[in-house]
């Protein structure tokens, strides 16, 4: 084999490789989500999560703008809801489609969706804690799809730097802890929004 021949595998090679150690780290949120331990209103809802609440991701770039994390979170925020929601209402419904919920007798139809995700990695901001902020935009409708409330929810979560971790765990950590937090916040503020306690007591 002559000689240019394998300078210039050699630099193919070396080229792939390259591409392959600068390439974007996946990151799927997995984690457990405790329910909260209120008493039940008497509410039968539908639940509909759309498409880009079930296929969430944020993509973090470098500070060089290429792209570094793919965080995949949507799987993680259906399961947390899924856990939450029967802990609160006495009859819970999930459905694919709007058309569904007419038939089934419910009072009204929750559809969460996800309005921001931020990253914040000690690698940009200096200091030993990795920290996720959520905003969610929480809708309550009719069963016919007519309005009831629209508020919106941020959660936090961080996690401190350690040696023996991954940045992906450490990440992954984050943002369970953001989930969780929404836990709390959604339980307890859900029927002090006031369009929600003007619809609960002209029930």
């Amino acid at each position: 084999m002559k000689k240019t021949e394998l300078n210039f595998k050699a630099m193919l090679l070396f080229g792939l490789f390259g591409l392959s150690s600068c390439g974007v780290s996946n990151v799927v949120i997995d984690g457990r989500f405790p329910t909260p331990n209120i008493d039940k209103m008497p509410i039968a809802i539908a639940v509909y999560y759309d498409d880009a609440l079930k296929d969430f991701s944020y993509l973090e770039y470098s500070e060089t703008g290429l792209e570094e994390f793919n965080i995949e979170s949507g799987r993680s925020h259906v399961q947390l809801f899924n856990a939450v929601l029967p802990a609160m209402f006495s009859r819970v419904v999930f459905v694919e489609s709007m058309e569904e919920v007419p038939a089934l007798g419910v009072d009204a139809i929750f559809a969460p969706s996800i309005e921001e995700f931020q990253l914040a990695l000690p690698s940009k901001t200096k200091l030993d804690v990795f920290e996720v902020w959520i905003k969610y935009n929480m809708r309550l409708l009719t069963s016919e799809g007519d309005y009831i409330a629209d508020w919106v929810l941020t959660s936090y979560g961080k996690t401190q730097t350690e040696t023996f971790r991954s940045v992906e765990a450490a990440i992954n950590d984050a943002s369970v802890v953001a989930l969780r937090d929404l836990v709390s916040s959604f339980a307890l503020s859900f029927d002090q929004v006031p369009e929600l306690q003007d619809w609960l007591n002209n029930r």
